[in-house]
């Protein structure tokens, strides 16, 4: 792969990390679970709580990812934004990526938690399916989770 093949992938990998976090603040669960390879794997044991159990918040497949991810957020306004990627072109169509992020959620009137203020990073691989870069895994670590309870 050469630098201009390269630095285009990267490209497409941005572009893809952002459709992620737009479908996911819109609420478009279709076009989410397409930012996935039919086969991903998305890892948010890190986001269970005490209590859990071993493979708790480990999602497989991409419309099953969706679904997870609707029935955490689908009420909640979220805000979610990636920062500084570290993208790694592994091959024509294998690579990895550590993003920086921000999440701002709000829940409904009601609810328990008003809001959350979180910082982390993602950790992805990305894979190349049908010619288009699709997130194969990905895992979410939080260095700072602010909470405000109802």
């Amino acid at each position: 792969m050469d630098s201009t093949q390269r630095l285009d992938a990267i490209e497409e990998i941005k572009q893809l990390k952002a459709r992620y976090f737009r479908c996911m603040d819109t609420k478009d669960w279709d076009g989410l679970a397409e930012v996935f390879a039919p086969d991903a794997v998305m890892d948010m044991s890190s986001e269970m709580r005490d209590g859990t159990t071993e493979g708790e918040g480990i999602t497989r497949g991409n419309r099953a990812i969706a679904a997870f991810v609707k029935g955490a957020v689908d009420p909640v306004t979220t805000v979610h934004h990636g920062h500084m990627p570290e993208i790694e072109i592994l091959s024509a169509t294998e690579a990895r990526g550590i993003w920086a992020m921000e999440d701002k959620l709000r829940w409904p009137e009601g609810s328990p938690i008003r809001t959350m203020h979180g910082y982390g990073h993602y950790h992805e691989t990305y894979e190349k399916v049908d010619g288009a870069w699709r997130i194969k895994s990905t895992r979410l670590t939080r260095l700072r989770v602010d909470a405000e309870m109802a």
